[in-house]
């Protein structure tokens, strides 16, 4: 298992190679993505939790570190490298979810009887943790 931060710095870096950078919001996203796939297989991507914030699913330190781009494409190179297996997990969540509308992302997430709508619940629950087998079993 990684934390969080080199997950998202391997994501970033790919997509920065790849020529379709992502902002925090698509970022904060993707990494809900990896996660959820990662615990309906039984592991885990990353260690952190990840919270209910007003725009969705947001993994804290993450947020933290790349805030400061506001909207704008994270355009960093990393030398960061994750194992083969995760690879394979992550590339095709990164591919499919980053050519989305990132606000799309967040009506999906935001979709009642999902995770984070179970825990939000029209801001009550901003900020709390989102349960793992909440994110495995409701996505």
């Amino acid at each position: 298992m990684y934390c969080a931060l080199d997950v998202a710095k391997y994501i970033i870096d790919k997509c920065t190679k790849e020529r379709c950078p992502i902002s925090n919001l698509q970022l904060q996203k993707i990494l809900y993505y990896v996660q959820r796939e990662f615990l309906q297989i039984g592991k885990e991507a990353f260690m952190e939790d990840i919270e209910a914030w007003q725009f969705g699913p947001v993994v804290p330190v993450v947020y933290r570190q790349y805030c400061g781009f506001g909207a704008l494409p994270i355009k960093v190179r990393y030398d960061v490298e994750v194992e083969q297996d995760y690879q394979r997990i992550i590339n095709p969540i990164v591919e499919r979810k980053r050519v989305l509308n990132p606000w799309d992302m967040v009506n999906d997430t935001h979709a009642p009887g999902k995770a984070w709508n179970l825990i939000y619940r029209e801001g009550i629950g901003d900020h709390h943790v989102i349960p793992r087998e909440l994110i495995r079993s409701k996505g």
